[in-house]
């Protein structure tokens, strides 16, 4: 697994939760994202007690965005641009079903692991590859990424706020994990396909293209119409609804979500508001005319649900049959979200350094084969080089002077 950053060791960390055994393998010249998310000083008990964020650790074993997408695997530190560490990396391909990647296209040729090579050594690998464009084509070398490959497929040009706003990101990378699914899937198939063939073959994927699935109906719509996506901030953009759009509720920062496409609905709104004034006012009689004063609409729904508790909001809406959501944050999500916790998204996995947090799980339950993501080994992310010594005498069967050796020659 020389997969990196989210979008194929996402990939890969699915995999290891149905199962897989995974070897993560990096070098401390190009270490992955160990920084990042770093476990807070004081470790779990302090968390637990804090009331606000902690400064973080420093040491690169102790990174929770690390450990969230490296969890279940095993970790070796190999020095492939050493001749010894290649032949390592070669020993393990022979043994191992797939070699996944996720650097610029042509970085693990250079460092002489192409496919070619790859298939010399076992005819059936699968190999896959990933990058912000694909392996190929005009812009196959393109560096990205994650937030400049959705750009490029489209996402931050239908987000925002009309003309004359501009395009806005999503703020988050979400072509990461968009990749990650696609980079699972793919692996998925390929390994049916081995199995009902015995054929390995070579999977190039690509993040753009991934996320061009988050685009919906822009696509169909300039294939069929002609007709060019324009930014509508919160509005509906195809189905008619008034209202529709994320409100303020009572408190800071606080939001909910609400969605009217039917006048049935509006006037469950209006009574739950005990608003009988909107159901009387021509503006807001029909949808027809409420979608000619979405403004003064939105306002009045507004004035309302900002004297309202958000979730006591939500639930009386729903109640009532009107679509409703609180805009839920991180601590919401973690800390008081019940339909969550009834799904035990959260597991806590242990760390050999970390210690024990949680990280959410797969999204998908299977009654029969339930995914772990503390994978076969049932254990959190890989310290650095944490299995060299697993890896290279019970696998590969180097003696322990060997991998003293090994290490002193810069190759582990």
């Amino acid at each position: 697994d020389f997969a990196w950053f989210l979008a194929s060791a996402g990939g890969t960390r699915f995999l290891a939760a149905f199962g897989a055994e995974s070897y993560k393998v990096e070098w401390k010249d190009n270490p992955d994202t160990r920084l990042a998310g770093m476990a807070p000083v004081g470790g779990r008990a302090a968390r637990d007690a804090a009331t606000g964020p902690l400064p973080g650790v420093k040491d690169p074993d102790m990174g929770g965005n690390f450990l969230n997408k490296n969890s279940g695997k095993r970790g070796i530190s190999l020095n492939i641009r050493h001749p010894k560490g290649l032949q390592i990396a070669k020993d393990m391909i022979r043994i191992c079903d797939v070699v996944t990647e996720g650097f610029s296209p042509g970085v693990l040729q250079r460092l002489g692991l192409g496919y070619d090579v790859l298939k010399s050594i076992r005819p059936d690998v699968i190999y896959i590859q990933q990058a912000g464009m694909g392996a190929h084509g005009k812009y196959g070398r393109m560096r990205t990424v994650g937030p400049v490959a959705g750009a490029f497929g489209g996402q931050a040009e239908m987000s925002g706020l009309p003309e004359p706003a501009m395009p806005v990101s999503w703020g988050y990378s979400y072509l990461d994990w968009m990749g990650a699914y696609g980079y699972a899937l793919a692996l998925l198939g390929a390994i049916y396909h081995r199995e009902m063939t015995g054929e390995g073959q070579w999977i190039d994927a690509s993040q753009c293209e991934s996320g061009i699935f988050l685009t919906g109906a822009t696509i169909l719509d300039w294939s069929a119409n002609g007709r060019i996506f324009r930014r509508y901030g919160n509005r509906s953009p195809y189905k008619p609804a008034a209202p529709h759009g994320a409100y303020r509720c009572d408190g800071k920062d606080r939001w909910i979500a609400i969605a009217c496409f039917t006048d049935p609905e509006w006037q469950a709104l209006a009574r739950v508001a005990e608003r009988s004034d909107w159901l009387e006012d021509q503006r807001f009689v029909t949808l027809e005319s409420r979608l000619q004063h979405q403004d003064s609409l939105d306002a009045a729904v507004e004035s309302w649900t900002q004297t309202q508790d958000r979730y006591d909001c939500m639930m009386k809406l729903q109640k009532a049959g009107v679509a409703a959501g609180v805009c839920q944050n991180a601590e919401d999500r973690v800390e008081t979200d019940p339909q969550l916790r009834q799904l035990r998204w959260l597991t806590e996995v242990t760390g050999t350094k970390i210690g024990s947090w949680p990280v959410y799980e797969i999204p998908m339950k299977l009654n029969k084969t339930p995914a772990y993501i503390g994978g076969p080994i049932n254990r959190g992310a890989p310290c650095y080089g944490e299995d060299n010594m697993y890896v290279l005498t019970e696998m590969l069967g180097f003696s322990a002077s060997d991998v003293e050796r090994l290490a002193e020659e810069g190759v582990i």
